[in-house]
C-alpha cells in the first residue's frame, strides 16, 4: 500500500479536549479512527479514550495482515467498545455512564469500509467532489430526512446537537455501516468531529483538500474552524488519508507499507489506561499531545529511512 496521512486535534474554548484519533496500519490494512466525548454527561475524554484503545487494540490482534471480514469487525468491535465503557462505569462506581460518537475506517485490497455511530463523520471525496459523507444520527437529520426541516438548516436548527446513538447509552448502539467503496488513486478519506464540520461548511473542506496537500490543508482548515467558533468554539479534530497519492505530494510524507515485515503493526492509537493511575474519577487527561505528534514523527522518519534503504518508494 501507498499512502499519506495526517492528524491534527485543537481544544478550542473548551478547558478539556474531549476528541480523540488515530491510526494503526500492517502491511496490508489500514485503520482510521476518531472519537469524540460527548459533552452534557460526565468524562467524555475516557469514553473516548476507551472506545479508541478497544478498537485499535481488536484491529492490531486480528489484521493477519488483513481483517478477515470488515464490516462484521467494525461493527462487533464498537459493541466491544460500547461494553468496555459500561465496565469502566461498573468499575468506578461513576453516576452515569461516559458517551462517546465514533467513527472508523479500515482500507485494505484497494477497497475502504466505514462505519459509525453519532454525529462524527467520514467524507469520501474524489477531486475536490464529495461522492459520499455519513449521515449524522441526530433529531436534525431524521427532522431533514422526513421533510420537516431544511437542509439549509443544518448549521442553524436548535436540534443540531441532539444525537440518537452514541457509545455509552443505556441501550446497545446503532451501528451504521458503509457499502464497500473502491478507492482510486488521489482519492481522500477524511475523518472529522463536529467541532470542524459544524463550522465549515461541506464545499469549502472538499476544495481545501483538492487545493492543497492534507499536511497543509488540515492545519488550515482547523484553524479557520477555530478561528469562526471563537471563545466558546468545541474541540476541533480532524485525520485525513489521501490513497496512492499523485504528484503534489511530498514524497517524505509518502508511507509504503510494502518494506514493512509481515506480522508488524505501525499505530499512533494510545496503550490501554491503567485505573489506577487514573484515580477514582478519572479527571487526568490520558494523551499529551506533543507525545502523540512526537510518535508519529517517529514513525514517518522510521518508515521513510526503510524506503530510502530498500529504493522503494
Amino acid at each position: 500500500m501507498r499512502f499519506s496521512v495526517y492528524q491534527e486535534s485543537h481544544i478550542g474554548g473548551r478547558k478539556v479536549n474531549q476528541d480523540r484519533m488515530g491510526y494503526s496500519f500492517t502491511r496490508d490494512a489500514i485503520l482510521l479512527l476518531l472519537a469524540d466525548g460527548m459533552g452534557g454527561h460526565i468524562m467524555g475524554e475516557m469514553a473516548a479514550a476507551i472506545a479508541m484503545q478497544t478498537v485499535g487494540s481488536l484491529f492490531q490482534q486480528q489484521a493477519q495482515p488483513t481483517i478477515a471480514r470488515p464490516e462484521r469487525f467494525l461493527e462487533d468491535s464498537f459493541l466491544a467498545a460500547h461494553q468496555e465503557i459500561h465496565r469502566y462505569r461498573t468499575m468506578n462506581n461513576l453516576p452515569e455512564t461516559p458517551r462517546t460518537t465514533i467513527v472508523a475506517c479500515i482500507i485494505q485490497h484497494g477497497h475502504a469500509y466505514w462505519a459509525h455511530c453519532g454525529d462524527s463523520r467520514l467524507y469520501w471525496i474524489r477531486q475536490g467532489q464529495i461522492l459520499l459523507r455519513t449521515k449524522d444520527h441526530s433529531r436534525l437529520e431524521t427532522l431533514i430526512a422526513q421533510g420537516k426541516v431544511d437542509p439549509s438548516a443544518r448549521h442553524t436548527h436548535p436540534d443540531r446537537n441532539k444525537l440518537f446513538n452514541c457509545l455509552g447509552a443505556p441501550n446497545s448502539p446503532i451501528v451504521e455501516l458503509s457499502r464497500r467503496a473502491a478507492l482510486q488513486p488521489g482519492d481522500l478519506i477524511l475523518l472529522c468531529s463536529d467541532g470542524l464540520w459544524s463550522t465549515l461548511p461541506d464545499h469549502l473542506v472538499a476544495q481545501r483538500l483538492q487545493e492543497h496537500t492534507i499536511v497543509r490543508a488540515i492545519p488550515e482548515l482547523i484553524r479557520t474552524a477555530v478561528s469562526i467558533a471563537g471563545k466558546n468554539g468545541d474541540n476541533t479534530t480532524a485525520l485525513a488519508m489521501m490513497w496512492e497519492g499523485d504528484d503534489r505530494l511530498d514524497e517524505s510524507s509518502v508511507i509504503t507499507t510494502n518494506t514493512l515485515p509481515i506480522g508488524s503493526i505501525t499505530t499512533t492509537i494510545q496503550a490501554p489506561i491503567d485505573p489506577e493511575v487514573m484515580g477514582e474519577q478519572g479527571e487526568q487527561d490520558v494523551f499529551n499531545d506533543a507525545e502523540i505528534e512526537k510518535a508519529i514523527a517517529e514513525i514517518r522518519n522510521a518508515i521513510h529511512k526503510s524506503s530510502k534503504l530498500t529504493g522503494k518508494f
